[in-house]
């Protein structure tokens, strides 16, 4: 029996991709069963990693098969993957472009790159293998996931994001997803470069950080509101005392006193839940000077919007929606799903209150993303929020290949918080807000490239 590999010459197709997945998966179940784990776990890493490999190119060698050494050599490497990796996506986990790993099921794996989804010729052996993979996964990161626990939410060692979701729930299959982790932060520098947001804005930005202006991020799925979170963050002063809540922590704050808390699921007889509420209640008696949440999505919305009020000014959240209105308005309704009985002019009122900026980022449909609008909320009159927007990005076509062409633009409405700004040390902050179209770089060359453009 001859089976092709990957590198083999010509396109393999899905039989002998298959194959080579299941000749692979055996022969790990020789390994295991060859490995005396109590005295492997005596061996450093590294001479465990050459006994292992030895092990497998004798395995490989063992099999009636018809592996050449180029094939041996994928075969015994893939193995070690399986082992110490992540199996058959480990090219995936080592490509700097890709973002997100979307397996649904043994045979379709897709990867989000630069900011689109394409589909991979990556596959398992079945579905038994992709199950094996994520109960490794999930071991790794001190969780565990079965029939009765069949949803997984965990961070991975090297700080990738993880969800899986098994059987009975999934109904193709396991499926896994994986958010790589950025091991090089995406600065304000290179969102400009990568036009997600002009100059000019990042500079009102990393003012509004320094006058502790309170910040609410908006966005979609996988927009990018963590990464501006992030960015914003930097801004803040080393002197400051900062608490960071989240449900699965993902944030990466550089001052030197942070404390990070991350809510803990319940175990498997339902009890033992610390929630994201519950640790906001908690974080308002370690004397913040700003509380951060990753991302409001219930009742510990109106404990954020509490500590905004009663100074802890420069507390930063984000939280899903389509636009800033949308987002006052789910604000709105995790007030509601807090049990706190207020009515609506009072929500709105408290909410206007508390929040100064409104920062929306959104993934356009050719994979880029933009931040859309930076707006002011001034406050509440007659029943509806005053919103102001002080800088937009507005969209002039799209063409088919879904390429979007538009340009930032500052709307000429200077900051109601402006006493706030100029206690920043910024100097002729008032000529940011002029309204005009924003130029993308601050390097002449490269506004004469956008002109000739």
């Amino acid at each position: 029996m001859v089976i092709q590999s990957e590198t083999s010459a010509g396109s393999p197709n899905a039989d002998a991709k298959k194959a080579f997945q299941r000749l692979k998966t055996q022969l790990h179940h020789q390994m295991v069963d060859a490995i005396d784990f109590s005295k492997a776990g005596d061996l450093p890493e590294e001479d465990l990693r050459i006994k292992l490999r030895g092990l497998a190119e004798h395995l490989c060698m063992q099999q009636d098969i018809a592996l050449d050494q180029t094939n041996r050599d994928i075969m015994v490497r893939e193995i070690l993957d399986e082992i110490y990796g992540f199996g058959p996506l480990e090219p995936l986990m080592n490509d700097p472009e890709i973002s997100d790993v979307l397996v649904n099921g043994a045979d379709r794996v897709f990867v989000e790159r630069n900011g689109l989804l394409e589909e991979t010729d990556i596959s398992f052996a079945d579905d038994e293998h992709l199950l094996q993979l994520i109960h490794r996964l999930v071991g790794r990161a001190g969780r565990r996931i079965d029939e009765v626990s069949p949803m997984v939410d965990a961070k991975l060692p090297d700080g990738s994001r993880l969800n899986a979701v098994i059987p009975p729930l999934a109904l193709k299959g396991p499926t896994l997803s994986i958010r790589r982790f950025r091991t090089q932060a995406l600065l304000f520098d290179d969102m400009v470069k990568k036009r997600s947001l002009a100059p000019d804005m990042a500079r009102f930005l990393e003012m509004a950080v320094h006058g502790r202006l309170n910040i609410l991020i908006s966005g979609g799925t996988g927009a990018g509101k963590t990464t501006l979170l992030n960015n914003l963050s930097r801004y803040i002063s080393g002197k400051e005392r900062i608490v960071t809540i989240e449900q699965t922590a993902e944030l990466q704050l550089q001052q030197p006193d942070v404390v990070s808390l991350e809510a803990r699921p319940s175990n498997i007889e339902g009890q033992g839940e610390i929630n994201q509420r519950d640790l906001l209640k908690n974080s308002l008696r370690m004397r913040p000077d700003r509380v951060i949440v990753g991302e409001s999505r219930g009742g510990e919305v109106l404990e954020m919007l509490q500590a905004m009020n009663t100074g802890h000014d420069g507390s930063m959240s984000t939280v899903h929606a389509n636009d800033t209105r949308d987002a006052l308005d789910r604000l709105e309704l995790m007030i509601a799903l807090s049990g706190a009985e207020l009515p609506n002019a009072i929500a709105r009122r408290y909410i206007a209150s508390a929040v100064h900026l409104l920062v929306h980022i959104s993934r356009l449909p050719n994979g880029e993303r933009k931040v859309m609008r930076i707006s002011e909320l001034i406050g509440f009159q007659n029943g509806e929020y005053m919103v102001e927007d002080l800088f937009v990005f507005r969209i002039t076509s799209v063409e088919k290949n879904g390429q979007v062409n538009g340009a930032f633009y500052a709307t000429g409405h200077h900051p109601v918080a402006m006493n706030w700004l100029t206690q920043t040390n910024f100097d002729d902050c008032e000529d940011l807000f002029h309204a005009r179209e924003l130029k993308l770089s601050d390097n002449p060359s490269e506004q004469q490239d956008e002109q000739e453009q």
